[in-house]
């Protein structure tokens, strides 16, 4: 199964991937959406091979392509696309559970974009390795890709007026459709608002009954209504690092939004505004390398957990990763050209409670030159992501 939020590019990389052959299904057309609905088995009683397009519009069509597969379970007779994380409902993961790999494809990142080889970023830090410097500095061109986030159809806009265009009718298509077909919301008008109320807190801890107190929402239908954006693939909730033997850390989740042109349309932001007020491009930039860092992270051999991670005097690390061998590595993201030691005070923290479990700390910036900090801590370029 490949899922992730629509308009990343599943069904255009399902279908160069799948055999000429192979029978596509979309449950975006009408008639097949109603056949899938009314008699699921029946659809699927007569497909050998096939690609079927966008299932989670009629979720019960899984259990019928179980049932086919336990009675011919030959590998990848199915290729589906979902645009909705369909295992967190409890009786569609455990029929499918060893049945199906999910691969997740989120919106283009930076590298995929400028056809570069996938960045050997995430290997150098956890190897206990400063990046290798000489990465050019991306300068005014880091607002643009910033804004400018990864869907294929918004990046192909040049102007911001047709992306924002873009992601207007994307958030409606969004909330009419997708949202419609995974839960049953009493509230839907307040979806859309809800989801700019969310971008308003981008990057910061979250805090629902904050979030919902200006829509009229109770705190706990505004964790359920997040939770389908979260379902959907448009945000994450970031857990906090914990450590049994630190007692002062925030026990609270942060907020990121898993593509920040879209982020940037939702609280309307563009390089004009960047460039009157640079306070306002922090919490986007962060948006952008946590989602940098789950492409990263995706296309590893290796697992990670992620986390972030903040103590009560609020020095914090924004992005913490850990290997299955237990090793950590901190990120810690800024928006200027310059760093300075006190922007360490999170990752020196982090380091010292996780010990030679810490392979490296890093505070990436908009400069070419990776700066040593100390041991195990560097300044490294924010252009590390985009190429090898």
């Amino acid at each position: 199964m490949l899922a992730g939020p629509r308009q990343a590019g599943k069904t255009t990389l399902a279908r160069s991937l799948a055999e000429k052959s192979r029978t596509y299904l979309t449950l975006d057309d009408a008639t097949t959406l109603s056949a899938a609905k009314s008699d699921p088995a029946g659809l699927v009683r007569g497909l050998d091979q096939a690609i079927i397009d966008e299932v989670q519009r009629a979720p019960d069509l899984l259990l019928a392509i179980k049932e086919s597969v336990d009675r011919d379970p030959r590998p990848g007779r199915f290729l589906i696309t979902g645009s909705a994380n369909l295992m967190t409902l409890p009786r569609i993961a455990d029929s499918l559970a060893g049945r199906m790999e999910i691969i997740r494809l989120l919106p283009l990142a930076q590298s995929e974009i400028l056809a570069q080889p996938a960045p050997r970023f995430l290997e150098s830090l956890f190897a206990g390795r400063a990046p290798e410097p000489g990465t050019l500095r991306l300068g005014g061109d880091l607002v643009d890709l910033v804004l400018a986030g990864g869907y294929p159809e918004a990046v192909a806009r040049k102007s911001w007026t047709r992306r924002q265009d873009w992601y207007d009718n994307y958030v409606e298509a969004v909330v009419e459709r997708d949202v419609r077909d995974i839960a049953n919301v009493d509230q839907l008008d307040r979806m859309p608002r809800l989801l700019r109320a969310l971008a308003a807190h981008a990057g910061q801890l979250i805090n629902h009954a904050g979030v919902g107190a200006g829509l009229d929402l109770n705190h706990v239908t505004t964790q359920k209504y997040t939770g389908i954006f979260e379902q959907l693939f448009l945000v994450r909730t970031l857990p906090p690092w914990h450590n049994n033997a630190l007692k002062r850390l925030t026990k609270k989740p942060k907020l990121h939004f898993l593509d920040s042109g879209l982020l940037a349309a939702l609280t309307g932001l563009t390089p004009e505004k960047v460039a009157a007020d640079r306070s306002r491009f922090g919490a986007i930039l962060e948006t952008f390398v946590f989602s940098e860092i789950l492409k990263l992270t995706g296309w590893s051999d290796d697992r990670f957990s992620l986390s972030h991670f903040r103590d009560k005097e609020l020095d914090e690390v924004d992005i913490v990763l850990e290997d299955r061998d237990g090793r950590i590595v901190g990120l810690e993201v800024k928006a200027s050209a310059t760093v300075r030691s006190e922007d360490f005070s999170g990752l020196r923290k982090l380091a010292a409670a996780t010990g030679q479990r810490f392979a490296f700390g890093a505070v990436l910036y908009d400069h070419e030159q990776t700066i040593a900090f100390g041991d195990r801590l560097a300044a490294a370029p924010l252009a590390l992501l985009q190429k090898s």
